[in-house]
């Protein structure tokens, strides 16, 4: 007698929340949430640090240093998981990360501070990048783009709230326990991630073998960039008070700057080459319009209108309503993408120009709500055609590469204008009045850095 023939199972494709991933996909989305956490809440937080550690000399540095040391760390973690797995530098990132966390808690004067940020942007720039491999190794292809969706979910919910939450603790128990309140919940993540960190990956990975795939070379360009980008920084705000030695600092930064970029970038992203180029450095001129405006409006809000840390964290949820709603409107696919990104600029540039508003006499600071909404929906709207629109233009084998360009510009972009922002601060003063004038002129900076990404927007074409 013949044996009955066996059906084949219908398949099913692989659930990152099924019993095979679960466990891996909770970890990464608490990790990833846990950081985004942190980086939404600093900037509500920071006047009272600055207050407190007689740090506002150093506010815009305190947001730049971080920005600069994640933007080295995401290249070497890059280049060791590429050859090494993502293993140890995961491990590496979630070490520092908490060690940073744990001396910002406990800084007691700015020196202190600036190292926690400093250790805190290595150990996030370390831990991103090695959970986007890890992702790349341990889910089959079919379901990564779950992954990244649910990536992008466990990015919207710090941003909306992220600053309610720091400022409530703030207001209640002090603006330490806002770093000290993440530090125990990095445990159950990495106990929930230890089992994907040795895990066979799915498919073989072979180290690309481009200009910068080269882990000396790059290496270095990412040191030069970092070092130039921190001495830029530190020329600009130097340049009031030395002026001879602030201009020789701020030559020796771009110098530095232009060596490693031009080394980490597609050819001719400096000069703005029209295509894939353009689209990369698009990335750094939505962030630098954006965040070089966003740092400030807690540190407006609560200096010249009285707000506490909690309503003024208020502005920056609604920033990421805006930011949510532009990033799915994007995905129907209405216009071609150089003009999506040229709304998205142009929403940038309205809703900075409309924040200018809230420090002046006889407006109220609640202004900076509606303004933000609209910067975010620019955000949302632009950010996310962008990294769309790099990825199709580049060729399969320098995805990877134009993926960390594209984290390169983004950083840079935000370390740079946060920096210059706080170097105005300092020049014009830390008054009530003087705050309102530098956030004044501020505005307008970062709308003219808007303005040229309207003009350059068609080049990503």
């Amino acid at each position: 007698m013949t044996a009955p023939k066996t059906i084949d199972a219908t398949y099913e494709p692989p659930r990152i929340f099924g019993p095979a991933y679960r466990t891996a996909t909770i970890g990464i989305l608490l990790v990833v949430t846990l950081i985004a956490f942190e980086g939404m809440s600093v900037s509500v937080v920071m006047p009272a640090v600055s207050s407190e550690l007689h740090a506002d000399s150093v506010y815009g540095l305190s947001f730049s240093v971080f920005l600069i040391a994640s933007l080295f760390a995401n290249v070497v973690s890059g280049l060791w998981a590429d050859r090494r797995g993502y293993g140890l530098p995961f491990l590496l990132g979630v070490v520092l990360f908490v060690t940073g966390m744990g001396l910002a808690g406990a800084a007691a004067g700015k020196e202190m501070f600036l190292l926690a940020r400093t250790v805190q942007g290595l150990g996030a720039g370390f831990t991103i990048v090695a959970l986007y491999v890890m992702i790349a190794r341990v889910y089959p292809p079919e379901a990564r783009p779950k992954v990244f969706a649910a990536l992008s979910a466990a990015w919207v919910v710090p941003a909306m709230v992220g600053p309610a939450v720091a400022g409530f603790v703030a207001t209640a128990v002090g603006w330490r326990w806002v770093f000290f309140g993440i530090i125990p919940l990095v445990v159950p993540a990495l106990v929930m991630l230890v089992p994907a960190l040795g895990k066979k990956p799915t498919e073989d990975a072979t180290p690309g073998d481009g200009p910068r795939s080269r882990p000396l070379a790059m290496t270095l360009a990412a040191t030069s960039a970092a070092f130039g980008a921190a001495v830029l920084l530190y020329g600009v705000d130097l340049l009031h008070r030395e002026t001879v030695v602030g201009v020789i600092e701020v030559v020796a930064g771009l110098g530095l700057l232009g060596y490693g970029l031009a080394r980490l970038l597609p050819p001719g992203a400096l000069r703005f080459r029209r295509g894939l180029p353009t689209t990369v450095m698009m990335r750094g001129v939505f962030s630098a319009a954006f965040f070089g405006v966003n740092m400030y409006i807690p540190l407006a809000l609560q200096t010249v209108k009285g707000f506490d840390p909690r309503t003024a964290g208020i502005a920056l949820t609604t920033g990421a309503l805006g930011w949510s709603t532009g990033s799915f409107l994007q995905s129907r696919r209405t216009a071609e993408p150089h003009r999506r990104i040229r709304l998205g600029i142009a929403c940038v540039m309205t809703g900075i120009l409309l924040s200018l508003l809230s420090v002046l006499p006889g407006v109220t600071g609640w202004v900076a709500v509606p303004a933000w909404i609209v910067a975010g929906f620019g955000m949302g709207m632009g950010m996310t055609t962008v990294n769309v629109t790099a990825l199709k233009q580049s060729p399969v084998n320098e995805q990877g590469a134009n993926s960390a360009a594209l984290s390169v510009t983004d950083m840079l972009g935000s370390a740079v204008a946060v920096g210059v922002g706080g170097a105005l601060i300092n020049v014009i003063g830390h008054a009530p009045a003087q705050i309102a004038t530098g956030f004044v002129v501020i505005t307008c900076v970062m709308a003219s850095v808007a303005l040229a990404g309207t003009v350059l927007a068609p080049r990503t074409r």
